[in-house]
C-alpha cells in the first residue's frame, strides 16, 4: 500500500472543494488562542470543539472555529497553513472558499473590515507560490441561509476587488440547503457571471435532486457534493451532456451524517457513467481526511485502479479554472507519470 500512497502523493492534483476556515487544524487555533485570548485554549479543548453527530453540529462546530479568527495576521497563517499541508499532498492548484458572509457578519456588517483580511490571505497565497509553487484562486463563499442581501454583498465584494486582485476567480453558495434554495440568487448569479466571475453552488448535499436541478437553473457551472443526483436518472444523463464538474467530498459526507460509508458513496456510480467527478476534502480539520487520504480511500473503499486515480487527478485539472496553458501542462505530466 506504501506504492499506491506514493503514487497518489506524485499525481499533481486540484483541490476545488475546500474552506479555508475547514482547514484550520486544532494545533493552529491553539497557536491563534495564544495570540489573543488571556485564557488561550488548550489542545484537548480545540480538539472538542470538532466534535458534532451530524450536519447541523457541523455548522454549529464550524462557526466556533470561525469565531476565533480574530484579523488580518490569524487569517494569513490559517491559509499558509493550509498551503503547506496542500503541497505535502502533491496539490499543484487550489480553489479556495472563503466565508466572506461569515467574516462581515462576525464583523458587525461593518464596510471596511474585509479589505484588510483579503490583503492578508493574499500575502500567503503569493508566498505560497513563491516559495511550494502551488497556484491558488479564491471564491467568495456566501451563506444561503443568510440573506440574499447579504449574499448581495459577498458577491458585489467579488466583483468589485477582482480588477486589483485576479486570483478572485469564482463565487458560490454554501450553508443549509435545507432552508433555502438557489433560485432567490438568480439575479445575483446573472450579476456575478456578467462582471467575469465563475459560478459555483452547494447541491444536493441534504436535499434532493431538485435542488441540483434549481442549481443548474441559475447558471451554476461547477457543482459540490450533488450526492443526491443518483436518484435521478434524467439528471445524471443532464451532467453528463453538458459535462458540469461535480465536486465530490465523500468523507465529508460521511461525517455529516448524510451518507452512510465511503463504500457507498455514488463516486463510483457516476465515475462509471462518465460524469466530470473531481475528489476533494471539503473541510479536512473536521472530518479527519484530506485530498491524498481521499484519494486512497477511493482505492481502497471503492476499488479505483492507478489508471482510474490518474483520471480523477486529471480531472480535477480539467474542471478547475485555470487557463488552457497551465490546464494543458499539468495533464501533460499526469499522463507522462509512472
Amino acid at each position: 500500500m506504501n506504492d499506491i500512497r506514493s503514487f497518489i502523493q506524485a499525481l499533481p492534483k486540484a483541490e476545488l472543494h475546500l474552506h479555508l476556515e475547514g482547514t484550520i487544524t486544532p494545533a493552529t487555533l491553539v497557536e491563534l488562542s495564544l495570540r489573543h485570548d488571556a485564557q488561550p485554549l488548550t489542545l484537548e479543548q480545540a480538539e472538542a470543539l470538532y466534535r458534532f453527530n451530524d450536519f447541523s453540529e457541523f455548522l454549529e462546530a464550524f462557526k466556533v472555529v470561525t469565531r476565533l479568527l480574530s484579523g488580518p495576521d490569524d487569517y494569513e497563517l490559517a491559509a499558509w497553513r493550509m498551503l503547506q499541508q496542500l503541497a505535502q499532498q502533491g496539490v499543484v492548484h487550489a480553489e479556495i472558499y472563503i466565508s466572506v458572509g461569515v467574516i462581515y457578519l462576525w464583523r458587525n456588517h461593518d464596510p471596511h473590515c474585509f479589505e484588510p483580511i483579503f490583503a492578508a490571505l493574499e500575502r500567503a497565497r503569493r508566498r505560497a507560490e513563491n516559495e511550494l509553487g502551488i497556484s491558488l484562486y479564491w471564491i467568495f463563499d456566501a451563506v444561503r441561509h443568510f440573506t440574499v442581501e447579504e449574499a448581495a454583498r459577498v458577491f458585489r465584494k467579488a466583483a468589485e476587488l477582482r480588477p486589483q486582485y485576479p486570483s478572485i476567480i469564482g463565487i458560490g453558495l454554501g450553508g443549509d440547503e435545507r432552508r433555502t434554495g438557489s433560485e432567490p440568487f438568480r439575479h445575483l448569479y446573472d450579476e456575478a457571471k456578467s462582471a467575469g466571475l465563475r459560478l459555483t453552488n452547494h447541491a444536493g448535499e441534504t436535499t434532493g435532486p431538485e435542488a441540483i436541478w434549481e442549481a443548474l437553473a441559475i447558471g451554476s457551472e461547477r457543482l459540490g457534493h450533488v450526492l443526491s443526483a443518483i436518484h435521478d436518472p434524467a439528471l445524471l444523463d443532464e451532467l453528463r451532456t453538458r459535462a458540469i464538474p461535480l465536486e465530490l467530498n465523500p468523507t465529508s459526507n460521511v461525517r455529516t451524517g448524510v451518507c452512510s460509508s465511503f463504500a457507498e458513496h455514488p463516486l463510483r456510480r457516476y465515475f462509471d457513467a462518465e460524469l466530470l467527478v473531481t475528489l476533494n476534502s471539503d473541510d479536512p480539520a473536521f472530518f479527519g481526511s484530506d485530498l491524498a487520504n481521499e484519494f486512497y480511500l477511493a482505492h481502497t473503499e471503492q476499488g479505483f485502479n492507478e489508471d482510474q486515480l490518474r483520471t480523477l487527478a486529471s480531472n480535477s485539472i480539467r474542471a478547475s479554472f485555470l487557463p488552457s496553458a497551465a490546464k494543458e501542462r499539468w495533464l501533460n505530466q499526469i499522463e507522462s507519470l509512472t
